[in-house]
């Protein structure tokens, strides 16, 4: 049988009524209803919300339950409209890809790999290479070793896929476990070859536009391929929407504008329990893996998720989504939360009664949901002597080369040279600042290291310290500067800056710089 009669079976198989390129879009908001009306008690996710506030740190969150929003929040100065980073949650989109691509009979899951890509391979591929399947690379299966899989770097000039496919493969595809983010980027490739569009570009009249989601960034390599594995940025809102359009098993609509818009069949696949992942009951990563999905504790439930924090969690017995962005070290305990404190109040199927009270301190609380500003004095008595004096700094790993002060009690203003650019930033005192476009400075920038819009708050811990909080509230990182100003004899005229990250890919530790006046 040929590729592509074999590709004409599976759309056979995953028949689907008209797909996302004849779907008409949709309003762009999710209908909104109060907890009560959907069956949940507002107190309860009261509680949830409470326990969520005390990780560093999440940035927002949204409920649904049949199909509606019943909480919804942003930690300021993370908002509504901001797309956010969304890490390995792309890999979920990347799923949905290729999914559509089978249904429209451009490939199969059962194609080698190295068929879409002749002359990429080794000269003399090794079987295991050559039995290496697109449903190998889903499933994270392709037979490589962690430590060969972790060689590859995404900022290579040359071709990721060719560095993926000259790997060592030492296990029988379909048999050994590894989490494997260059796999997503070849399944992106591989889209890419057979529709002859990258998969954001795929995805925008199939995906987007049914769904409403505006203007999707995914970064792409010098290939012209979208990442894959990660660089897509949505809003907590597009997220929910996928989520939504997952748990309705691709069906997205109401009434005569209803649509499948991606193969019933597809999502069953790719959410479901493909290959074995671990053993650890009390572990979410242990659960089992699908078509880049992973299996959660709760029976049924699944997700996509990615670094820090992303999120979203698909409840069908509960017929609820739950949608979030952060920037925490402790993505397991965020979950025990959910499982804990909020799943259990998902199970009543009727309206309950209607509770203003708990509803209105729900309201307040999401409200004033707010990433905590630095804690001390608006000012300080010694400030005017290090006002406006630029400190220069030697060659660095975080590349500052110098930093400026302008100090005022409603407020005061950093200026920073690094990596060859100008920034300044306004750092309010007990609230955050207006926005501006700040670097990424930390050691490891393989998470990221793009310059995107900050905004900051200050104070002054003692007479000679000033902290700053910087919140890059389109990602999941934040970054404080704690600046000691050295007084004294042989001292004067020198600032100890030690800055720090709250998270990050691998090496995450302060970095201390002493500054001399210019």
């Amino acid at each position: 049988m040929t590729r592509r009669s074999r590709r004409r079976l599976a759309l056979i198989c995953l028949c689907v009524l008209p797909l996302g390129a004849a779907t008409p879009a949709r309003a762009e908001q999710l209908p909104r209803s109060t907890p009560e009306e959907q069956g949940i008690a507002g107190a309860a996710i009261l509680e949830f919300v409470e326990e969520l506030d005390k990780f560093d740190q999440l940035n927002s969150l949204m409920l649904l339950r049949h199909g509606r929003v019943v909480a919804e929040g942003w930690w300021r100065p993370y908002e509504p409209q901001h797309p956010h980073t969304l890490y390995s949650l792309s890999k979920s989109f990347t799923s949905t890809a290729v999914g559509l691509a089978i249904a429209e009979g451009e490939l199969s899951l059962d194609d080698p790999v190295l068929d879409f890509f002749p002359g990429w391979g080794p000269a003399r591929p090794s079987d295991n290479l050559k039995a290496m399947r697109v449903r190998d690379l889903l499933n994270m299966n392709a037979g490589q070793h962690a430590e060969d899989v972790a060689t590859i770097r995404f900022d290579l000039k040359e071709s990721q896929v060719k560095a993926f496919l000259n790997l060592p493969v030492p296990h029988k595809p379909g048999t050994h476990f590894v989490y494997n983010t260059p796999a997503s980027y070849v399944c992106s490739a591989i889209v890419n070859r057979a529709t002859g569009q990258s998969v954001n570009e795929y995805l925008q009249t199939r995906l987007y536009e049914p769904l409403g989601i505006e203007r999707p960034r995914w970064e792409s390599t010098a290939e012209g391929v979208s990442q894959g594995g990660f660089g897509l940025h949505l809003k907590t809102e597009d997220i929910a929407k996928f989520g939504q359009l997952l748990l309705q098993r691709g069906r997205w609509g109401e009434g005569d504008d209803a649509r499948q818009i991606v193969p019933a069949e597809w999502i069953d696949l790719a959410t479901s329990r493909q290959t074995s992942n671990g053993s650890n009951p009390a572990s979410d990563w242990d659960q089992g893996y699908g078509y880049q999905f992973w299996r959660c504790q709760p029976r049924g439930v699944y997700r996509g998720d990615g670094a820090f924090g992303q999120y979203c969690i698909v409840m069908p017995e509960q017929d609820a989504v739950l949608a979030m962005t952060g920037g925490t070290g402790d993505m397991q305990g965020v979950m025990n939360v959910v499982w804990r404190t909020l799943a259990p109040a998902l199970s009543a199927a009727e309206p309950l009664p209607a509770d203003e009270d708990a509803g209105r301190r729900l309201a307040e609380r999401l409200a004033g949901l707010v990433v905590p500003t630095p804690d001390g004095e608006p000012t300080s008595p010694r400030a005017e002597e290090f006002a406006g004096k630029t400190f220069k700094f030697a060659p660095n790993v975080r590349q500052v080369e110098s930093i400026r002060f302008n100090f005022a009690e409603a407020g005061s203003t950093i200026a920073l040279r690094a990596k060859g650019r100008d920034y300044a930033i306004a750092c309010a005192g007990d609230t955050w600042g207006e926005s501006a476009v700040w670097p990424r400075l930390a050691v490891d920038l393989r998470g990221s290291s793009e310059d995107s819009p900050a905004a900051g708050a200050g104070a002054w811990t003692s007479p000679n310290v000033y902290f700053a909080k910087i919140v890059q509230y389109e990602t999941p990182y934040y970054q404080t500067l704690r600046c000691e100003f050295l007084a004294g004899e042989f001292l004067a005229g020198e600032v100890v800056l030690t800055m720090a990250d709250n998270v990050a890919f691998w090496e995450n530790k302060p970095t201390t710089l002493v500054g001399k006046i210019e």
